[in-house]
């Protein structure tokens, strides 16, 4: 005689319960970004530990009047926005892709979101010795076998190489967004989308939205 599975009771959180996580959170966002505040204006050197005291708002000056200062913001913002339109591109197509049924799926989804498991600086000493390196790397041999002379990436162009690293390691994060929206649509929609590649790029754009 078979016993009837009982759903699972889903376990009530009080209000208190509820606040004091809040609360918790709150704190342990709030108390680095005081002690963040509170290094920027005191004297710090790893070089001299005996220079202390409060520098008020030099460090800020001594950041804003740096040569390189500029430089390195607008660097940053040109990797940010680089990053975010490789990944989520891709990461869209990836997701498109993978929203039917094909040989080997669960293998090839395995294979997209194995990045996101490697850690930063694996993945960056693997880039940079085995894929990267402009002798033995992975890519130099390629080009040299098609008769291409190698290209020293961190070298030459440093920028472009940090930001196919960052897009290869953080891809498989945004596909996972994408791909669970797309599930999470109705059928009767998707299958309608399914008509051309256009019906897809636009559900893929409403799955984004919510």
């Amino acid at each position: 005689m078979s016993v009837a599975a009982q759903p699972a009771v889903p376990v009530a959180v009080s209000e208190t319960e509820k606040k004091t996580n809040r609360l918790m959170v709150l704190v342990w966002m709030i108390i680095p970004l005081l002690m963040t505040i509170y290094f920027s204006f005191i004297r710090f050197s790893l070089l001299n530990p005996d220079v202390k005291g409060f520098a008020g708002i030099e460090n800020y000056q001594f950041l804003v009047t740096d040569e390189s200062f500029w430089p390195a913001i607008i660097n940053t913002i040109i990797l940010i926005g680089a990053v975010l339109v490789i990944t989520v591109v891709f990461g869209v197509l990836l997701a498109v892709l993978y929203d039917r049924e094909f040989f080997g799926k669960n293998v090839a989804t395995l294979l997209v979101i194995a990045p996101f498991f490697v850690m930063p600086t694996v993945s960056a000493l693997i880039w940079k010795n085995f894929i990267m390196h402009p002798v033995y790397g992975l890519v130099a041999l390629a080009f040299k076998a098609v008769g291409l002379p190698p290209i020293d990436w961190f070298g030459q162009i440093p920028l472009i190489s940090i930001i196919i690293i960052i897009s290869w390691e953080w891809l498989p994060f945004a596909f996972l967004i994408l791909f669970t929206s797309l599930k999470s649509l109705d059928a009767e929609q998707k299958g309608a989308a399914a008509i051309d590649l256009r019906n897809h790029i636009k559900l893929s754009a409403v799955s984004v939205i919510r």
